[in-house]
Parts: C-alpha cells; structure tokens; sequence
C-alpha cells in the first residue's frame, strides 16, 4: 500500500492546472445511461473512483471508451441493471445509478454504498423521491431495489439538503410522465453542471442553482458533448497548500465563481488572491491569522475544505473556532494533526484551533479523502518528514497530487 513523504519546510511557488471535479464527473457519467446515444465528456480526471463508475457501467452493459481527459460512454443496451457490493464499497457516488437506471430500464438493484466514514450519509431522501414518483422501493439484504414501468412527475420535498439526493431525482425526472419540482434541492455548481448536460441532452430543467428544480419530463433523451466544471475543493485544497508555506502560486483551468466563501477566508487569514476568468493568482504573508468558520450547504463554506482550514489554522496567528454543521464524525483528522504538534481542542461539532509556530514531522495515518488532504498540507509546512498512510483516499479525490506539488517546489515522493 503506498504512503506519501513529506519533507517540509519548502515554500510553493509556480503555476498547476486544475483538473476537472470530482463531484460532477460522477454525476454526468452516470447521466449517460438515461440514453441509448453516445455521450461524450471532457476534462475527466484520473482518478479512482471514476475508473471504478466506469467499470461498474461496463458491467451493466455500457460501451465506455477513455483517451486521456475524454470518456464516450454508449448505452445502446443495458443488460445489467445491477451495481453490486464488490464495485460499489468503496464509492458512495455509485448511489447515483439508482435513478437513472429505474428511468430508463424500469428497474435497478443498486447496493447501499460505502465510502469514507465521515458520518451518516442516508439514500433515504433519493428513495424517498422515487416512491413520490410512483416506484415501488424496498431495501433487502443490502440492496436498494427499485422498479417502476413509468416514473410519474411529482412534488418532492427533501428533509435535508441533499446534493447527491437533488442529482440522482433530477435524472428521474428528466425521463418520468409529467413534471416534477424539487424542493429544498442542493444549489451546488455539480447540480448546475449536471443540469446544463441534461438540457444538452434534451431534457427541460430550470432552477437548477437554486433551491427549487423544475423538471419537465421527456420521452427520450439523445447524446451531446459536455465539458466537466473545474474542481473547485482541488482548487481550494492548493491554495490553502500555498497559503501555509507562505508561498505564490498562479492555478489555471479552474473559477473563483465558485469559491466565494473560501477565498473571503483566504483573504482573512491575510493572503492576497487575484482572479482571472480561468485562474487564480494567491499569494500568502509571512504567517497567516487565524480564521473562524462554519460549514453550510453551498454558497456557505462547503464541509469538503474543513479539514484543509484546520490545518492552516494549525499554525496560523491566534485562534480560531470551526463549527462543522454537515457531518456529525467529521473531524477524525484533528487526532492525526495533534501528532504534528497542532494544538486542538474537540467540543462536539466545534474544534478550538490554536496556532503554534511549529509543526513537527511524524508519521500519520489518512482516514477520509479530505483529511488526507489537511495531513499534507500539514506536513508541507512541518519540520522534517511527514510520512501519510492510507493515501488511497487522496487517490480517489486529486489527480496526480504529488507530481503538481512537485511541480510547486515541493518535496513529496510516494513510497510503498
């Protein structure tokens, strides 16, 4: 199993290129099996969990074809309505099939999903959508199975923002009988981006971004090119990399549409962050201040860089409190940053944050993909060597993360 090395100390400097995200690359591909057409997607990053959805809809019978950043899938037929356990463990997003499956085939049985523990996470609003929409739903032995000849358009209220939730009964409404609006939806830019493919396919869809979706159901969908958003948590996940050591970075291929929330603490913390129309120019203080935050659904400060904001405020100027509202086990990672001297204080939901002059590098263990990535932002800055275990969860969330922090200056190997 590979593990990172981190020698800190080295101050990032240069330009990377972001890759396409995560959260809507997922999304999309599944949105290739509402037709028979082929779709073709661009900016796709390499990376885990997209080469396992693309292995789970070649099981089901989808022609998938990859060159570089482009995917074309074809689902002329799907033989296979089935995600089984073995290909859906490690990925929650495999939940995303659910829906699209039971639109176009009538039917689907889909394993209830696994992925990081970062608390509970329940399908119960995806299913609660689909018997709104006249399916027939039950949960045995694991399972979610879902059948209906015909989904119904429907009034949906979700009791919780959902971002998942609001993607996966959206793809049911685009093919159901009727109209269908989403309540209380996720305003995500992933929900936008997969609105934006879906209207490129054929569906009628308004409000996306907003907290009530209106779909207007079609009989059939075709296929159509769609480029993926830049990844705004990769994009934030840099700067605050660059931000710790005190560093200057330019980041292409990415928007601070997106980042509002982000860069308004960046900009707190005391870095100066210049956007362009693609990219983002930040450059850091000699030492940072603290910063106070709290996560909410989007535009809010997204859960997904909490865990990178701690470890700035691990040795930054001050103190700092982060309230984290989404995950009720979301701040596994603080155990891990005490081992590099940071100096933590858990109450609940709520972590006190002091800043220290010093990290010290040790050796530290990765237990979700966001933590993953606040123990190497935390190692770039520590004295000595930080060595990360389990960093197949940065594997399934940032493309080629060691090689772009190279590419800034600094110095990061893998080692088995």
């Amino acid at each position: 199993m590979d593990k990172l090395l981190i020698k800190g100390g080295a101050r990032l400097a240069g330009e990377i290129a972001i890759s396409g995200a995560k959260n809507a690359a997922l999304p999309l591909l599944c949105a290739a099996l509402l037709t028979d057409e082929a779709v073709t997607f661009t900016n796709v990053p390499q990376l885990k969990d997209i080469a396992t959805l693309l292995r789970l809809l070649a099981d089901m019978g989808v022609q998938v074809s990859r060159e570089g950043d482009t995917v074309t899938l074809q689902a002329r037929e799907i033989s296979n309505p089935v995600a089984s356990y073995e290909l859906v463990k490690t990925m929650r997003a495999a939940i995303l099939v659910l829906c699209p499956l039971v639109a176009r085939c009538g039917e689907a049985r889909v394993s209830l999903p696994g992925g990081c523990a970062i608390g509970a996470r329940p399908v119960d609003q995806h299913i609660k959508g689909l018997q709104a929409m006249g399916a027939e739903v039950n949960v045995d032995h694991g399972y979610v199975l879902a059948k209906s000849p015909r989904l119904k358009g429907a009034r949906i209220f979700t009791d919780m923002v959902t971002v998942t939730g609001t993607e996966n009964l959206m793809m049911a409404a685009a093919l159901a009988d009727g109209v269908t609006v989403i309540e209380n939806a996720a305003r995500e830019p992933e929900v936008v981006d997969l609105a934006n493919c879906l209207v490129a396919m054929g569906a009628q869809i308004s409000g996306a971004g907003t907290d009530v979706i209106r779909v207007q159901g079609v009989a059939r969908l075709h296929g159509c090119t769609h480029r993926i958003m830049p990844d705004r948590i990769e994009t934030g996940t840099y700067l605050c990399a660059a931000a710790v050591t005190g560093g200057e970075v330019r980041l292409n291929n990415t928007s601070s549409a997106y980042l509002d929330a982000v860069i308004d603490k960046l900009m707190d913390a005391g870095c100066e962050v210049q956007a362009e129309r693609h990219a983002i120019h930040l450059k850091a203080p000699a030492r940072l201040k603290a910063v106070s935050l709290r996560t909410s659904p989007y535009p809010a400060f997204p859960t997904d860089m909490q865990a990178q904001f701690m470890a700035l405020n691990s040795v930054a100027e001050g103190s700092a409190m982060i309230r984290e509202t989404i995950f009720e086990n979301r701040f596994m990672h603080a155990v891990e940053l005490q081992r590099l001297g940071a100096d933590i204080k858990i109450d609940g939901n709520s972590a006190l944050v002091t800043g220290v002059e010093k990290l010290q590098g040790a050796a530290v263990m990765a237990t979700d993909l966001r933590a993953s990535a606040s123990l190497v932002i935390a190692g770039l800055v520590a004295e000595g060597e930080t060595l990360i275990d389990r960093i197949y969860h940065l594997d399934r969330g940032y493309e080629k993360l060691d090689e772009k922090l190279v590419a800034l200056g600094a110095s990061v190997s893998r080692t088995s």
